[in-house]
């Protein structure tokens, strides 16, 4: 059986998943960055174990979804915000050698959107865009069935792609990336900056936000119509560049959908005017709150099918 690996900035998740895409067994740790790249690797390998046994499963194969710069072919991480002093580090190197077995790396938004186009959502679709909206944007596109990469293998930032230069500041140092108008954090900050005084911004949050909107709040739902023209906006942008079969919606935000769903609908049929956007599907992820390890687990399938043979799809 596979066993997935999610390296996140705040906790890594590992888990067995089967060839249907089924995660059978899975275990969690903070990733405690500072605590260093080792003492990850070694927490890591006996959460495998552990987790290989709960599932009474032999591992055959090792696949990792990384949040940020990762270099799948070499498989080393690059420079991540999370954990900069992992920069150069090889889990791929590191956990073929402790397992004896075939590990495959890639980012964790291009993971997710591997997992979604072969065992979710996006099954039989050939060109894929898959979105994920929380903390940030990020992004994985599926054409022809491959993994789309830019040069040198760079993973494409798509939620620092520029939508509106007169936006606010994102944390990148530009201003109007797409993530600083339209990630869950855009929405408190928008609704602080145009709420009068009164307004309550006690414990408030993106989750919060869509919770008081669902409630009638008549702040909460301009913050969502903001948020959702933004979102479509830079959507309409994927559209035209790419003209996918599907977008499939991911992360925190979208587990409120139905608030932004209409919205963004329309701002991308106002804004794609000479390609078919309307072949393009808009549909919410399927593989739900472990979507990350199940898609980690699909970048092994892909890398090397069933046999443990290097093959494309």
């Amino acid at each position: 059986m596979i066993a997935a690996v999610d390296i996140g900035g705040t906790k890594i998740a590992v888990g067995m998943v089967d060839s249907k895409g089924h995660l059978v067994s899975r275990a969690e740790l903070p990733t405690a960055a500072d605590a260093g790249y080792s003492s990850a690797l070694n927490r890591i390998a006996t959460m495998l174990r552990d987790t290989a046994a709960q599932a009474g499963a032999e591992i055959t194969g090792i696949g990792i979804g990384c949040t940020g710069p990762v270099d799948p072919v070499t498989g080393e991480i690059g420079d991540v915000n999370f954990f900069p002093h992992w920069r150069g580090t090889n889990p791929v190197r590191d956990l073929e050698r402790i397992f004896h077995v075939s590990v495959a790396m890639e980012n964790d938004a291009d993971a997710a959107a591997l997992g979604e186009a072969g065992w979710g959502v996006g099954k039989s679709k050939s060109r894929l865009v898959y979105v994920t909206v929380g903390t940030g944007i990020g992004a994985g596109i599926i054409l022809d069935g491959e993994v789309y990469r830019g040069t040198a293998g760079a993973h494409p930032e798509i939620g620092h792609h520029l939508v509106d230069l007169s936006g606010p500041r994102c944390l990148c140092g530009f201003t109007g990336c797409w993530e600083s108008l339209a990630a869950g954090p855009a929405m408190v900050e928008w609704l602080n900056r145009n709420a009068p005084p009164e307004y309550p911004r006690t414990d408030l949050t993106a989750k919060k936000i869509c919770q008081l909107a669902q409630e009638g709040d008549a702040w909460a739902l301009r913050a969502i119509e903001h948020e959702s023209r933004y979102l479509g906006l830079g959507l309409a942008n994927l559209v035209t560049m790419f003209v996918p079969d599907i977008i499939v919606l991911g992360g925190s935000v979208m587990n409120s959908a139905a608030l932004f769903l209409d919205g963004i609908r329309a701002v991308i049929v106002s804004s794609c005017r000479f390609v078919p956007s309307e072949k393009t599907e808009l549909a919410l992820a399927s593989l739900g709150e472990h979507a990350n390890l199940i898609g980690a687990a699909r970048v092994w399938y892909h890398r090397f099918g069933s046999k443990g043979d290097l093959r494309a799809g």
